[in-house]
């Protein structure tokens, strides 16, 4: 006697899966879901990134202190090469310039980390990508969450230096906070394209390096835009004053540096920096989420 015929007999994969309720593994689920998936996350999100702050600096005897040392070694540099040699400051008094230095420096560096750290957040954590379910974007916002971290705990001996040039506390600091949290949601945004793009081309982390170099040259890290292109197209200027690292390093420059009065400034920056927020982090997180179900494959 043949069996007797199912009821599933005749049925595509798809309408099986849609009778039973089954779907596809590893799927990409829609954007409010993801949101609210990641929040779900959000205990696993910061201890991700305060492992791997801890990590970072395991194997060296000064430990945590590169945290600090690394971006004041480089603001010195900047400083005997800039600022004595070609002498950058253009007029600029050394009691303003050194702490406009140290400032665009420690402000640059956050976003060249967090750049940095989110090409290799998927590409070099599949280990853990395919081991686990999780929302893929946990990882690049942990990147950018350690470098924020690393951040304020190098604020300490920014402010130390901008009160030992004569720039006291004053309510102005407080717009320091706005800045960093404007900073840090554009640097979220942008390692998450840059994550989707690693997760792909691994060999973008090679490049990096130079694209983030005439980035730092490109932001009036070590000198005045507008002062050191006096005699060059007004546009020249413009554009590079509403670049987001430009705009960002301006505001924290104008909230702790009593010498860096707005005349240093291009109109409307603070809509700036909240426009570069809202574009960079809404487009970033978008964009990596399309590509959710392909990471960690191939």
């Amino acid at each position: 006697m043949s069996p007797a015929p199912s009821p599933d007999d005749g049925l595509s994969p798809s309408q099986l899966a849609a009778k039973y309720g089954l779907s596809v593994s590893g799927a990409r689920p829609g954007l409010v879901s993801y949101v609210r998936q990641l929040w779900g996350r959000r205990h696993f999100i910061l201890a991700f990134s305060q492992a791997k702050l801890t990590a970072q600096y395991s194997q060296a005897k000064l430990g945590q202190l590169w945290q600090v040392a690394t971006p004041l070694l480089n603001a010195a540099v900047y400083l005997v090469i800039f600022g004595v040699i070609l002498k950058t400051s253009r007029g600029m008094p050394m009691d303003v310039y050194i702490p406009f230095l140290v400032t665009g420096v420690f402000a640059f560096t956050f976003t060249q980390s967090s750049v940095m750290a989110g090409v290799r957040s998927i590409s070099g954590n599949l280990g853990l990508v395919r081991a686990l379910h999780f929302p893929r974007a946990s990882l690049p916002i942990s990147f950018a969450l350690q470098q924020l971290q690393q951040l304020l705990f190098s604020m300490i001996v920014l402010l130390a230096i901008v009160v030992g040039f004569g720039s006291y506390p004053a309510l102005s600091w407080l717009l320091a906070v706005p800045a960093l949290v404007l900073q840090f949601v554009f640097n979220t945004g942008l390692a998450m394209i840059m994550a989707r793009l690693g997760a792909k081309t691994p060999d973008l982390a090679q490049l990096m390096p130079f694209i983030m170099r005439t980035w730092l040259y490109a932001s009036g890290v070590m000198f005045s835009i507008p002062v050191m292109l006096a005699d060059k197209p007004a546009w020249i200027a413009e554009v590079l004053m509403y670049n987001p690292a430009a705009v960002y390093m301006d505001l924290i420059r104008f909230a702790l540096i009593d010498g860096y009065g707005s005349e240093n400034l291009p109109s409307h920056v603070w809509a700036a920096g909240l426009g570069w927020a809202v574009l960079v982090g809404f487009a970033g997180f978008v964009y990596f989420w399309k590509a959710e179900e392909r990471y960690g494959r191939g």
